[in-house]
């Protein structure tokens, strides 16, 4: 069977779980054809991400005059072969741009879509799957109305929970042929947009870590240092700035301490100058984007990982963190509490700082047998919940049978 994978972006440094599930689903002898709406290969900083690069098809061409003649030409080819088929798609675009706030770009969909369309065609995809329940969906559920493959995606959140209507993420469930939630928090969400007929077609298929995290090579013995390690976007949902504000609380009860951010993005100004602000600039260190296999020896040579995110859906760096053996400082946010609880990390209500410090400094002054214990704990769940092979098997019988196809 060959399936399509189609993603805004990708590869991506944030995406490095769909590279697994798409290794893991050949792996079990599916064809897949990556496909990405925009270039991303100037920005990735991974050496595998830039192999997965030259495997995947681009829709857009990067000059905005190549693309919009791309994206003509492809209108006029679906529009030549099936009038009623276009006629169809301009429909549904229409429905989705009345309920959007950015109208005017479903007409870019309509024309990714008519791309998509004639590479499916050429490549005979059987059958798409998009991960994001945002644009990516938009042009898998336009591709199907202009004749293509039927579809269906995964919903990570909080994107799609925080603006389902202005998504038309109900209209987007309900043409699938099923859809994915990667926890039962997500499940939950997109049953709250689902005709209790259609319930059945959505499935929890968790995201996973692979061989990189999981063989038992890369474990060591957590240390007695005093490092904390936060990975993920500098941006307001992960709550950085909030754990800048804690790291200056910590460092007055207990001393010097080492917190590193491992990630960037647009808030990292802000947290840079909340640093200095507060004269962390010798606790807070911020490495900027970094490889698989550096984010790996980051999370090892730390005590815990520490993760104060306000909006979430079930976050692969925790399993990441877990997989190492190294307990996570987490909030009671989304998926979270479904992997994270007081056996292999901590706790604490998003959004307070009060509690992030009791958290931080519960796990800067725990004796090493407690860290290795839940740190041993943590490891066992995700084995034996988040291996990507495991969750490629659920994606691989889910494209077999898949439910029904609504035209």
């Amino acid at each position: 069977m060959r399936v399509g994978y189609l993603v805004n972006q990708y590869p991506k440094v944030s995406h490095t779980f769909i590279r697994r599930e798409i290794l893991a689903l050949e792996a079990r002898g599916l064809e897949i054809d990556r496909f990405s709406i925009r270039d991303t290969t100037a920005e990735l900083k991974d050496d595998d991400d830039r192999a997965e690069a030259t495997r995947t098809r681009v829709l857009l061409p990067p000059d905005r005059r190549a693309a919009a003649a791309s994206l003509s030409s492809a209108l006029a080819r679906c529009l030549a072969s099936s009038p009623e088929r276009f006629r169809q798609a301009s429909t549904l675009a229409l429905r989705f741009a009345r309920r959007s706030e950015r109208q005017a770009v479903h007409a870019a969909y309509l024309g990714e879509a008519a791309q998509l369309k004639l590479r499916c065609d050429e490549r005979q995809v059987a059958h798409i799957h998009a991960h994001f329940g945002t644009n990516s969906a938009t042009v898998a559920a336009l591709c199907h109305a202009l004749g293509g493959p039927p579809y269906s995606f995964t919903a990570h959140g909080p994107e799609e929970f925080d603006r389902p209507d202005l998504i038309a993420l109900d209209d987007k469930i309900a043409g699938a042929r099923f859809v994915v939630g990667v926890s039962s928090f997500g499940r939950s969400q997109l049953l709250r947009r689902t005709r209790a007929a259609d319930w059945d077609k959505v499935r929890i298929v968790p995201c996973g870590v692979d061989d990189a995290f999981l063989s038992d090579r890369w474990l060591r013995p957590v240390q007695d240092v005093p490092r904390l390690c936060c990975v993920g976007r500098l941006c307001e949902q992960k709550g950085q700035l909030l754990l800048v504000e804690a790291a200056a609380r910590v460092r007055d009860r207990l001393g010097a301490f080492e917190l590193v951010l491992v990630g960037d993005g647009e808030l990292r100004p802000d947290i840079e100058a909340l640093v200095e602000r507060h004269r962390l600039q010798d606790v807070v260190r911020i490495t900027g984007w970094a490889s698989g296999a550096a984010v790996r020896e980051e999370l090892l040579a730390a005590r815990a990982m520490v993760l104060p995110s306000f909006a979430e859906g079930l976050p692969v760096v925790i399993m990441e963190a877990l997989a190492l053996e190294r307990p996570v400082l987490s909030t009671f946010v989304a998926g979270i509490p479904e992997l994270v609880d007081a056996g292999c990390g901590w706790l604490f209500p998003a959004g307070s700082v009060a509690p992030l410090v009791e958290a931080m400094v519960a796990a800067l002054s725990a004796p090493l047998t407690e860290l290795r214990d839940k740190g041993a704990e943590g490891r066992r769940r995700v084995v034996a919940r988040h291996d990507a092979r495991v969750a490629a098997a659920l994606l691989a019988d889910a494209f077999a049978g898949g439910g029904t196809t609504r035209s």
